[in-house]
């Protein structure tokens, strides 16, 4: 006889991922300088994975590089910055609206350019974290090969009105 615990599990509040609507809604960026078009495997503001999809009809491929797209390194970084800001946004228990502001970057290190038709995952996971201040480990992903890492380092603040 097969016997399984069959009560019934409270509803969970954890956020698991973030579509646009929800990032739009945490974030204050917008196009074109959103760099991030899901998160998903949300862990608190511990870890997550931010999802770009890049697509050869981004403005900024007009003037890098005609004929030779590549999506900027110092874009990669903003979307691995975007990825930590918003989890950690909405791990933030205080109330009204919220701004991150990036404060540090350390240990970058580019490996490999991202083209159109890549889909960049930013692998984000918490250093530490104290007060309004985050420190994240972050790497972008396109599939199994490692593109570009960083140390990221994020403010939380109030919007002001």
């Amino acid at each position: 006889m097969d016997v399984r615990d069959e009560s019934v599990a409270a509803p969970s509040t954890t956020l698991e991922s973030m579509d646009i609507d929800a990032i739009l809604k945490t974030l204050p960026h917008r196009y074109p300088f959103l760099m991030i078009d899901r998160i998903i495997a949300i862990d608190s503001d511990n870890s997550a994975i931010g999802i770009k999809n890049i697509s050869v009809n981004e403005p900024i491929f007009q003037g890098h590089f005609p004929g030779n797209p590549v999506f900027p390194g110092v874009l990669i970084i903003e979307g691995m910055a975007q990825t930590a800001g918003a989890i950690a946004i909405a791990a933030d228990k205080t109330s009204g609206r919220h701004i991150v502001y990036m404060v540090t970057v350390d240990k970058c290190k580019f490996r490999k350019p991202a083209r159109p038709g890549d889909v960049i995952e930013y692998h984000i996971k918490k250093i530490r974290r104290r007060s309004a201040m985050g420190w994240y480990e972050a790497r972008a992903m396109v599939g199994s090969t490692l593109i570009a890492e960083a140390e990221v380092g994020a403010m939380v603040m109030a919007e002001e009105a």
